[in-house]
């Protein structure tokens, strides 16, 4: 999948958020703004400006009060969002809740184009859930992240309150309730494996320790760039006061790429097709699990009968999928990648279906199958919608998938090893049992 480039080394200025804390929405937002309009409890380096398509000098009337001379702040909310309300109390809607602040590294990437709409919009976290983002770029992609914040004024999503750009994790990360890291460097011609999990190791350990000093305590982590395993299981080595629970790798996709190939196969809609596993990796030795899958709540192996298929075309068209579409399209991934994204937050603030559970790259530590600790791990899991997860302990295994499973976990152990000097962990010794970067990822 294409991904945006993010310069550990460019962290030296950046425009960050308006901390406020907007625990609730207007009734009436204009005619609230018009009567009690005042300023958020925020200062910056210099006085606030609107950004919009609009020059200052043909502003007929203010909009935005200075911020008060005394207070001295290194923060700075972007345009529009810099606006807030003053309500009375019998003005304010009881139904709308605290706002949630989300943190998006990459965010001027091609995924990020099509993920912060939909967080923007309420289909993420419901209709009646403020929002701030807070949008991470390098300094190459500033101008371009002004352009994303411009875009998601011009939407007048009523839900997005706050936005923020930067290229600073310490300032962006600011009280994050949940980071999507999706920026890292995509692999270029000639370079191994173990140049891209050193290179963006290194921006992972430095995001890992900005979410550490500055980000809320149960903030929740999604790591989406590549090798997102081992760049999750960096990034929580480098935040040790965060629970490593927290710390998700995206395997959600490679799941419903699955649950597409059974229910094209049986003959049936993607919605008949539950209990869908990924094993392992987010790599070539994936394990897309149909021994647990099931279709119309039966076993897909008594739906789907033809088990040469399953064994291999099944698992060869998930594995490979992403390079299918990049030959038919020719660039990776980004909408279903986004659209994923959104799949993994629900599946974690919703509760999980009676029977049912979903995929995500985990701890290992603790696990009930006998899979190796201290690694990331894509596994099955189950949450009541508080955000947390459990580990699903009433699945079977035949000597098939487990032997796939020792092979992906095999993999990831080594990935461990190539990364230790990032982990607290002594010398990286890199060998690396063969190249399975997923297509995409070159």
């Amino acid at each position: 999948m294409a991904l945006i480039e993010i310069s550990p080394s460019s962290y030296a200025r950046s425009r960050a958020l308006s901390p406020s804390d907007l625990s609730s929405s207007p009734s009436n937002p204009l005619l609230a703004f018009k009567n009690r309009q005042r300023s958020v409890p925020f200062s910056a380096r210099r006085i606030p400006r609107i950004l919009c398509s609009v020059a200052p000098n043909q502003v007929e009337t203010s909009v935005l009060p200075t911020a008060p001379a005394d207070v001295e702040s290194k923060r700075e909310c972007f345009g529009v969002f810099c606006t807030t309300y003053d309500l009375k109390e019998d003005e304010e809607t009881k139904s709308w809740k605290s706002l949630i602040n989300i943190a998006v590294s990459g965010a001027a990437g091609m995924i990020s184009n099509h993920l912060l709409f939909k967080l923007a919009s309420g289909e993420v976290f419901g209709p009646d859930q403020p929002v701030a983002l807070k949008l991470l770029g390098s300094e190459r992609s500033l101008q371009a992240l002004e352009g994303v914040a411009m875009e998601l004024e011009d939407s007048l999503y009523p839900l997005l309150r706050e936005v923020s750009i930067g290229i600073n994790p310490y300032e962006v990360f600011q009280d994050a309730e949940w980071a999507l890291l999706i920026g890292a460097k995509p692999r270029g011609p000639g370079m191994e494996r173990a140049g891209l999990l050193d290179i963006n190791g290194q921006i992972f350990a430095e995001q890992g320790k900005a979410l550490n000093a500055v980000a809320s305590r149960n903030v929740k982590v999604m790591v989406v760039g590549n090798p997102c395993n081992t760049n999750a299981l960096i990034c929580l080595k480098n935040a040790p006061d965060i629970p490593a629970k927290n710390f998700h790798a995206l395997t959600r996709l490679d799941e419903n790429r699955a649950k597409c190939q059974l229910a094209l196969k049986a003959g049936v809609f993607y919605d008949k097709v539950s209990n869908m596993t990924i094993w392992g990796n987010h790599s070539t030795t994936q394990v897309p699990d149909f021994l647990n899958a099931k279709i119309n709540g039966m076993p897909v192996t008594e739906v789907v009968t033809d088990i040469k298929w399953l064994k291999e075309e099944f698992t060869k068209r998930v594995q490979q999928r992403g390079g299918a579409l990049i030959q038919k399209w020719g660039r990776s991934s980004a909408a279903s990648t986004a659209v994923s994204i959104v799949d993994s937050i629900r599946s974690l603030i919703t509760p999980t279906p009676e029977g049912d559970w979903f995929s995500s790259g985990v701890y290992t530590t603790g696990n009930p199958y006998g899979i190796a600790e201290d690694i990331v791990f894509s596994m099955p899991c189950r949450s009541n919608g508080d955000g947390d997860y459990e580990l699903v302990k009433d699945v079977i295994f035949d000597d098939y998938l487990w032997e796939r499973i020792k092979k992906t976990e095999a993999e990831l152990l080594a990935e461990k090893r190539c990364v230790a000097h990032l982990t607290g962990e002594g010398n990286a010794y890199c060998d690396l049992p063969e190249d399975t970067m997923l297509p995409g990822e070159q």
